[in-house]
């Protein structure tokens, strides 16, 4: 555990520590401010509640591609400076290196996401939304979150520079965003396995409107599980080699 926290520690300091990290920040909350004032609140008069599904359809969508801007550099980058034989070499373990790398960018989503919460805050000024229904939804972007930073950590695992990380990662991450697409022209029992996938469709949808379902809260944490551990087994052959 404490190895991971230091290869965490060390990796979300760099997010700090150059440019980089200040400049994707920057970028996204911009561009989620922008859209926000925009889509949500630019348009005529409608109830508060649409106003905040409506900031939470376009944070899901900041958040995908902030996780995939973000980890493309987890993994590929030290293969690209040639400082893999460094990590390698270390005393720590596969899981302890992929699951510190994970955390520190999570971290760092995080502090992306919550960084918006003025956003919704400004509904308040002329309308009135639930407490509970914010909460809702800042959970499924988190939750999004950590299976979209869990597949760009793999795309980052499987690539040998940070531009072939964004591919993988963005190509696994719109093919689960279209699954439900796929869904609606297929028969079963291949509706309810695409239907079942879709990152978006099934199951954040309850949390862009309010509500907490303990199976969509499994399938983000199974996502994340599932692409953290094709990680570990991804690099233990490299690293041993």
């Amino acid at each position: 555990m404490r190895g991971t926290l230091l290869v965490a520690r060390r990796d979300f300091s760099a997010y700090f520590n150059s440019l980089w990290g200040y400049v994707v920040m920057a970028f996204l909350l911009v561009v989620n401010g922008l859209l926000f004032n925009t889509v949500a609140m630019g348009r005529s008069a409608r109830p508060s509640t649409q106003v905040l599904e409506q900031f939470f359809y376009i944070s899901f969508g900041i958040t995908v591609i902030a996780a995939v801007l973000i980890t493309m550099r987890l993994l590929a980058e030290e293969r690209q400076q040639g400082t893999q034989a460094l990590l390698d070499s270390c005393p720590l373990s596969d899981r302890q290196i992929v699951i510190g790398k994970y955390l520190s960018a999570m971290g760092f989503l995080s502090v992306i996401i919550l960084a918006s919460l003025y956003m919704p805050a400004l509904i308040f000024i002329n309308g009135k939304v639930s407490l509970g229904h914010i909460v809702a939804g800042y959970g499924g972007l988190l939750l999004v979150g950590s299976a979209t930073v869990a597949i760009g950590t793999f795309g980052s695992s499987v690539a040998r520079n940070q531009l072939e990380a964004a591919a993988v990662s963005g190509f696994i991450v719109i093919v689960m965003l279209v699954m439900w697409q796929l869904a609606r022209i297929t028969d079963a029992p291949f509706t309810d396995i695409f239907s079942n996938m879709s990152l978006y469709d099934k199951h954040f949808q309850p949390f862009q409107r309010g509500r907490i379902n303990l199976s969509d809260v499994t399938f983000y944490i199974s996502v994340t599980f599932l692409f953290l551990t094709m990680s570990i087994r991804l690099i233990e052959p490299r690293r041993w080699r």
